[in-house]
Order: C-alpha cells, then sequence, then structure tokens
C-alpha cells in the first residue's frame, strides 16, 4: 500500500490543524500510525489506530490535543491537532501495517510509509 500525507502548514500556536494520510488501497486490514521528526532528532511516535477495533494510543506528549482517526471506505486516516505548541513541529508521517495488534508505537513494527508533510507552529 502506498500513503500520501497532506495537509501540512504553518500554523499559530493555540491553533488546530488536521493532516490526512490517503491509501494506495484498502486499509481495513491495516492498524494506522502516525510519527513525527525534528530535524536532526528521532521519529517520533504520536498515535496510532488498531485495524481490528479502531482503538486508539497516544503519546503523552499529545494526549488530550491529538486524535487519530480512521475512514475505512476512504482509504484515509486523519490526525487531528489543537491547541498545538511550537514544539509540535516537525515533518509528520503516517505509517502503516497489516493486522498489527502490538507494538504500535514502534517505529520497526510498521511495513508502509508515507512520505510526510510539514508542520510548523510559530509562537
Amino acid at each position: 500500500v502506498q500513503l500520501q500525507a497532506s495537509g501540512g502548514g504553518l500554523v499559530q500556536a493555540g491553533g488546530s490543524l488536521r493532516v490526512s494520510c490517503a491509501a494506495s488501497g484498502r486499509i481495513g486490514y491495516y492498524s494506522m500510525g502516525w510519527f513525527r521528526q525534528v530535524s536532526g532528532k528521532e521519529t517520533e511516535f504520536v498515535a496510532a489506530i488498531w485495524w481490528s477495533d479502531s482503538r486508539t494510543s497516544y503519546a503523552d506528549s499529545v494526549k488530550g490535543r491529538f486524535t487519530i482517526s480512521r475512514d475505512n471506505a476512504k482509504n484515509t486516516v486523519y490526525l487531528q491537532m489543537n491547541s498545538l505548541k511550537p514544539e509540535d513541529t516537525a515533518v509528520y508521517y503516517c505509517a502503516a501495517v497489516l493486522r498489527a495488534n502490538y507494538g504500535l508505537s514502534r517505529r520497526d513494527t510498521y511495513d508502509y510509509w508515507g512520505q510526510g508533510t510539514l508542520v510548523t507552529v510559530s509562537s
């Protein structure tokens, strides 16, 4: 499956932004994740959504502010980001793994990655 992330941009601190990840094929059997990377730093887990029951998991740094969701009919996963902070500035990547129920916060769990979309939060 090929993934295409979009929706990044420049937003002021406290604002909101929604990034999307469109897949080339059906994602119903894929667990999906969002990660982010600041230049020169390691890729960081942001959020994940399970394929089986759409349960979700979040990094502590975004819990309560970000929401991951999926629309299997549109083969798209979303990351709604509210109350954005300058430290949320990063390139955001979506990722997919077939029928995985464990390790969704780990980068090496995923088999497919999108190209990334840049989110910049100004102070």
